[in-house]
């Protein structure tokens, strides 16, 4: 059963619909057993389910690696003949034949490094005790290419109450007409806005069903699931995965975050 939201806050381009609310009793109409990848880890305290934000790896590197030698020596190239001969255009034409290469290149670099720093899996891990959902999450800026601030593992927490799976729609032609993917929003309860928005899955079908597992988990516990068919999958094992993906980081969580969303609260510990 799928629900059109009614909701007050802000949707993204391309939102179609949203899938059942954290608190609804529907039943999936389908198999979760042979899902896969199958749920990363799971026990009494909390779920992991895989995640990753792009789905082929290398490509960016094999295509830009070259294309940035490339337009490195065009523009030595460019700015050579502009400055050691006569130039005859004005101003403005010199302006945007010097600037357009460098944000051509600025851009494929970010693109490049995203593809060599992202990790290898980006999970979400669901704490039913604290009811709060965990995001092994990968910040970048195509600006700020080198700002640590804004590059890199940014891990962080929310309310599972707060949070809805969203069902995006996009045409595009060569992929079969229509892509769909899922993504979850985070809402501030006491004003609608969304404060986060980040994908969860890349296609419709493991959204579904990772969406019915999550809630399956936090509303009954292990016990709801059923069991898997595929083993988990230990995305920092080598064994199985593509060149691309052995030479990125491996998933580290935090100390402090990982024993926290691992771990029921203790008796007084306030969440």
């Amino acid at each position: 059963m799928m629900v059109r939201s009614k909701g007050l806050w802000k949707r993204a381009m391309c939102w179609s619909y949203d899938l059942p609310q954290v608190s609804s009793q529907a039943v999936p109409c389908f198999n979760l057993d042979n899902i896969n990848p199958s749920p990363n880890y799971l026990d009494d305290v909390y779920l992991e389910l895989s995640r990753s934000t792009v789905g082929l790896r290398g490509v960016a590197v094999l295509l830009g690696v070259p294309g940035l030698v490339i337009s490195v020596l065009a523009l030595i190239s460019l700015y050579w003949d502009m400055f050691h001969i006569s130039w005859s255009r004005d101003w403005h034409v010199a302006l945007v034949m010097i600037l357009a290469p460098l944000v051509g290149v600025w851009a494929v670099a970010a693109i490049v490094k995203i593809d060599l720093t992202l990790p290898r899996d980006e999970p979400i891990r669901f704490n039913r005790h604290r009811r709060k959902i965990y995001l092994y999450q990968y910040k970048f800026h195509y600006i700020y290419l080198f700002s640590h601030k804004h590059w890199g593992v940014k891990p962080i927490a929310y309310d599972w109450d707060d949070v809805t799976a969203e069902v995006y729609r996009v045409y595009a032609p060569g992929h079969g007409g229509v892509i769909e993917n899922v993504k979850l929003s985070v809402r501030n309860p006491e004003t609608n806005e969304v404060i986060d928005r980040v994908v969860f899955t890349s296609n419709l079908y493991r959204g579904e069903a990772y969406w019915a597992i999550a809630r399956l988990f936090m509303q009954q516990g292990p016990e709801a699931l059923p069991k898997f068919v595929h083993p988990p999958r230990d995305w920092n094992d080598d064994d199985g995965l593509s060149h691309m993906h052995c030479l990125a980081p491996k998933v580290v969580w935090p100390a402090d975050i990982d024993r926290e969303s691992r771990t029921a609260p203790s008796e007084g510990e306030t969440q």
